[in-house]
């Protein structure tokens, strides 16, 4: 089972990181910035990009495994809560770009601020917020896959790799409990009722 991330795919989600946080330490404070025309086309062109971007990343990293790397079987239960967690931050990841898009159209248009407006930025706000706790997550399992030594972590991040499974104890009871946990979740949703 034990399979690993290809080099395209990892520069795709370490790259990706890099263009993500950019966006977050360039955001703008207010929406009269953009009365600023050069900074209202660089902030079109850089969310058409990240949007572009978004979906190419989408369109590949999907053809690959949850867990791609693991030297144990996973949960079907764990692996359908991994996909969700994924497919969450690419649709925040894909509303983020598109409401700063509607953001600045509708500014083009004179129209500044009200219902609609209001709306666009609270979505904006909502799907930025919601991508830093999708990601905290995401940062949160892949340490957590790192501590249990599944092989996941050493599939895409190339440091601090994973020699051989996981001999603390501790650690194998918690795995076992997470396991356990997961297969009784599976129980409940594919018993006839």
């Amino acid at each position: 089972m034990t399979s690993t991330h290809t080099f395209s795919a990892r520069i795709i989600h370490w790259g990706f990181i890099l263009l993500y946080a950019y966006g977050i330490f360039k955001q703008l404070d207010d929406i009269s910035e953009l009365e600023n025309s050069e900074l209202l086309i660089f902030e079109v062109i850089f969310a058409s990009i990240f949007l572009i971007i978004v979906i190419m990343r989408y369109s590949y990293m999907r053809r690959f495994e949850t867990f791609l790397g693991a030297r144990e079987s996973i949960p079907s239960a764990h692996k359908y809560l991994a996909k969700t967690i994924h497919i969450s931050m690419y649709l925040c990841l894909i509303i983020l770009p598109l409401s700063g898009l509607l953001i600045a159209a509708l500014f083009t248009q004179g129209i500044t601020d009200g219902a609609v407006q209001d709306l666009v930025i609270e979505i904006h706000g909502f799907s930025a917020d919601l991508s830093y706790v999708l990601i905290a997550i995401h940062i949160g399992a892949a340490l957590y896959s790192r501590i249990k030594s599944e092989g996941v972590w050493t599939s895409m991040v190339p440091i601090w790799k994973e020699n051989k499974s996981v001999t603390n104890k501790k650690i194998i009871k918690i795995k076992n409990l997470e396991n356990k946990f997961f297969e009784k979740v599976e129980d409940f949703f594919s018993t006839p009722k």
